[in-house]
């Protein structure tokens, strides 16, 4: 794979182009974009993926759900229906997605949505009853038929988009520049112990500009593991092998936090948003103890059966300033409402 986007780099001017060109007729305002009198705000990022985007999404809603009508809506990467959905507690991923399923799930009381229109599905949700206040769109940051007003941009500690270039030898879906665009730019994957002297390096380097807000954060790995029959803790599966599956677009993150803990077991690695197969399945019922991520698990619950499947739970931590990025969120939303 590394090789082929080696001797695909031909094609990186190509698509960087493409990109840029599209982005300048949306600014120059040729290309229309559509703005909301309500708040609508979109979190992304200029990478592939691997950015920590579904705990933020998660830290949005627990954030807003209380003191507003909240909607999220998404495109429903990978499912094999068409159009809007509403989706619901007892949907499947392959319906809805695997990610709008997780936040439903989650979070019952708040709307989710997926449609691949973004504009579409915004009025869709604001058909319902009670009508939806405030709206997340989840992965919209290059989704420029819709103007947000407040997008939030991601990048990961050991993979800063200002490092990277375009797809498909690099692993950026448009020019770095298009960061310009973002209110807010969390840098996610952090050290715990990330000093002052390294985020002041770090805003340097990704030239955080006068309007913008730079924050950090650093990924929480829950203590206890959720399955089909409840919940256990992590501390149990040490001193036993179990296999480890992942369909995310980067798990090191996760391979270093177990292999630290002292923790045995076999990885099977599949690409993000992974689809799978009959055989592969039929393998996976085989196996004595199944660990995945959660995204993972919503694919795979309603497709195997196993009492010992379960998921690692994660949440984000700020470090440093979560009280001035709640203000930020919260300052927006109040005045758009």
């Amino acid at each position: 794979m590394k090789f082929l986007r080696k001797i695909l780099f031909p094609v990186v001017p190509i698509y960087y182009l493409v990109t840029w060109l599209r982005n300048t007729l949306y600014d120059l305002g040729i290309k229309k974009s559509v703005a909301y009198d309500f708040p609508v705000l979109a979190v992304g990022n200029l990478s592939v993926g691997g950015t920590g985007k579904s705990p933020m999404v998660e830290y949005l809603i627990t954030l807003l759900q209380e003191k507003t009508q909240l909607a999220i809506l998404s495109r429903g990467y990978k499912r094999k229906t068409k159009g809007f959905r509403l989706v619901d507690v007892l949907s499947e991923a392959k319906d809805v997605g695997d990610e709008p399923l997780q936040f439903k799930r989650k979070f019952p009381n708040v709307y989710v949505g997926v449609d691949e229109n973004r504009r579409n599905g915004i009025t869709n949700l604001r058909t319902l009853h009670p009508k939806p206040d405030v709206i997340l769109l989840d992965d919209a940051y290059q989704h420029r038929k819709v103007k947000a007003g407040l997008y939030m941009l991601l990048t990961a500690y050991y993979d800063l988009y200002c490092n990277d270039i375009v797809l498909p030898t690099g692993n950026l879906r448009e020019p770095r520049q298009g960061a310009n665009r973002a209110d807010v730019i969390v840098v996610t994957k952090c050290p715990v112990r990330i000093t002052d002297q390294e985020k002041n390096r770090l805003q340097k380097k990704l030239r955080i500009k006068s309007h913008q807000s730079l924050f950090f954060t650093t990924i929480n790995y829950g203590k206890e593991l959720i399955g089909v029959s409840g919940k256990r803790s992590l501390e149990t599966f040490k001193n036993r092998t179990f296999t480890l599956v992942t369909g995310i677009a980067n798990p090191k993150s996760l391979l270093d936090y177990y292999r630290s803990y002292g923790l045995l077991f076999t990885h099977l690695n599949f690409a993000d948003h992974h689809e799978f197969t009959t055989p592969e399945l039929k393998m996976l019922e085989n196996a004595e103890t199944i660990i995945t991520t959660e995204k993972d698990y919503m694919r795979l619950v309603d497709t195997i059966s196993h009492n010992n499947l379960w998921y690692q739970p994660i949440t984000i931590q700020f470090i440093g300033d979560k009280e001035g990025f709640n203000s930020r969120i919260f300052k927006y939303v109040e005045n758009n409402l």
